[in-house]
């Protein structure tokens, strides 16, 4: 799994008005919780960049004065304006301890639907799971070979190792092979002329 290095450095002060100044640095106030004690810290975007701006599930290896802490992203804050990071928050991950995230859903295979002149339409990009750090995955997996037009694959059908537990409902669509216009239009259009000739075979 991909770990992404984090620089950053303690802050001294906690609170509002210590977070602000930490951003009139040009600096982005975080917290490190779920271990032995809160680490509150302070970095930059460059750091973060790679770890935020990405559909991947990715660890983080915040190294703060010196100190290494494994960690996930629990929750980033944004300018409601701007859309600049002000605050981050990271959960330390401590073996033997389980802990509730969202890794992405990826899928295996070409579906026939699809090569019928379908269109796979995802529903669903992230479960929610529960895991033990040393059981951790980046993603889950679906075969989505056999679907067929307007069939889908569920929460219900993705491949779940050993000591992952599924937390999202199983019946939530994640991905449907949809009929286009063009294609449901030809389809119509053919039972449509079929039907007469089925009647007059019936008849006889």
């Amino acid at each position: 799994m991909k770990t992404i290095a984090v620089q950053a450095e303690l802050r001294p002060g906690t609170g509002k008005k210590a977070a602000k100044a930490i951003r009139k640095e040009g600096k982005i106030p975080g917290v490190i919780y779920g271990g032995q004690q809160n680490i509150h810290f302070a970095t930059t975007f460059k750091e973060l960049k790679d770890l935020i701006y990405t559909g991947d599930f990715l660890l983080a290896s915040v190294q703060v004065d010196g100190q290494e802490y494994r960690c996930i992203v629990k929750d980033v804050q944004f300018h409601p304006v701007r859309e600049d990071i002000v605050h981050i928050d990271f959960l330390e991950l401590v073996d033997g301890k389980a802990v509730k995230l969202e890794v992405p859903v990826r899928f295996k295979g070409v579906a026939e639907g699809v090569k019928l002149g379908g269109k796979l339409q995802q529903n669903l990009r992230r479960v929610k799971i529960k895991v033990k750090p040393e059981n951790l995955v980046d993603a889950l997996w679906a075969d989505i070979s056999h679907l067929g037009l307007g069939q889908s694959v569920r929460v219900r059908d993705l491949e779940v190792p050993d000591g992952v537990e599924m937390l999202s409902a199983a019946s939530i669509p994640i991905a449907t092979i949809e009929i286009p216009r063009a294609l449901r239009s030809a389809t119509s259009k053919k039972e449509t002329e079929e039907a007469p000739a089925e009647a007059a075979a019936t008849e006889e």
